[in-house]
């Protein structure tokens, strides 16, 4: 039986600093549930919170319907991976995968069992005589999976575990993890800050910035449907285009970028993905004129970065650490993703018009960021 979790109002102080403020939301079970957000967000303390590391200040943590307040540890039921791999040297895979059923006391002949299922479903079994110095870092964190599933816990908890790999093992490893997990059918929460990873595990994803939690919801719920200012810029890579400006009879001008915008006239934030900015050809005569500043080819797709004269793009990249959307609102470039071949045709000095699609723009209440309403744009 799978077990979901009910976060009720949970909140965490570390004497007066606030590092949770009362986290409400509800994992299915067996759903693959990932936390997001800047460093220092509080992601990592609520995957504490929930293995029992950290104690909650207020509200409660339940596991179907058990709660796990009071819970010790070593008796909630959850599984832990950390960051660092934490393996025994001395050991062999054999040993570190045996180490947590040897503290419990397991009969020799069961651990022996156990620990040969774990190593047969993580590719681990003609490993078991090597020590952590001999293997690769994708071979130790699977090992340090290994552990936590020899424990058969009803939840997992991830706490970044493909950090320490390079860019190839990481992505082998996030296919690993996908494939466990729906061959175990538990629930697990993942904390990651990367955005593939969040994007491609993921059933649902949480978005907390300064403890709090901005929205819920399916990768591409938040793609396409942000909640507020901080989640479109902080959902996608490149981060959303954001641009101050004016609606009046249902046209959005900010300098010369112009686009239909069907919200109250007065000041709004407007926001566009950048596969939504749309660079015209020669012979176009409806879009608003732009300067390419930089080019970027990277693959299948490439990005212009254009000036728009007077636009006020704002908003630093919440991924970086201390930056923030809200915090500024200065002349910055829109982004344009074209396809790769295209972006070799560019050149910076390139005067070009650009077209918003006008069906796939976001509204934001200038004061407060919430999203506006609007129709569907699935």
């Amino acid at each position: 039986m799978t077990t979901p979790l009910f976060f009720e109002h949970v909140g965490k102080r570390f004497e007066q600093t606030v590092v949770l403020s009362d986290i409400h939301f509800e994992t299915g079970a067996g759903e693959l549930v990932v936390l997001v957000g800047p460093s220092g967000c509080g992601k990592s303390t609520l995957l504490r919170c929930v293995a029992g590391l950290e104690t909650i200040t207020e509200g409660a943590i339940l596991a179907g319907n058990r709660l796990l307040n009071d819970v010790p540890p070593q008796d909630r039921g959850v599984g832990m991976v950390f960051q660092s791999y934490a393996l025994y040297p001395h050991m062999t895979v054999e040993e570190n995968l045996a180490f947590p059923l040897h503290v419990k006391k397991v009969p020799l002949g069961e651990q022996r069992r156990v620990v040969g299922e774990a190593a047969e479903l993580l590719g681990l079994a003609p490993l078991l005589k090597r020590f952590p110095r001999q293997l690769s870092g994708g071979q130790r964190q699977r090992v340090a999976i290994g552990r936590c599933l020899v424990r058969k816990p009803e939840i997992y908890c991830f706490d970044e575990p493909l950090s320490n790999l390079d860019a190839a093992l990481r992505a082998q490893i996030r296919v690993d993890i996908k494939a466990l997990q729906g061959r175990l059918k538990k629930t697990m929460l993942y904390v990651t800050h990367d955005q593939v990873e969040a994007m491609t595990l993921a059933d649902r994803i949480v978005v907390l910035n300064r403890g709090i939690v901005q929205q819920v919801g399916s990768p591409k719920e938040l793609y396409r449907s942000p909640a507020n200012r901080f989640v479109a810029r902080f959902i996608g890579t490149p981060s959303m285009n954001l641009a101050r400006g004016r609606v009046a009879s249902g046209l959005f001008s900010s300098g010369s970028l112009a686009c239909p915008l069907f919200a109250p006239d007065g000041e709004t934030v407007l926001g566009v993905r950048v596969e939504d900015v749309q660079v015209l050809g020669s012979g176009s005569t409806d879009g608003f004129p732009a300067r390419v500043e930089a080019v970027e080819p990277v693959g299948e797709s490439g990005y212009l970065h254009l000036r728009v004269e007077g636009a006020q793009l704002e908003g630093d990249d919440p991924k970086s650490p201390g930056k923030h959307a809200e915090s500024e609102t200065t002349e910055r470039r829109l982004v344009a993703s074209v396809p790769g071949h295209a972006a070799f045709g560019y050149r910076p000095g390139d005067e070009v018009l650009v077209r918003l699609g006008a069906d796939r723009v976001h509204a934001f209440d200038a004061a407060t960021g919430v999203a506006l309403p609007r129709g569907d744009r699935s």
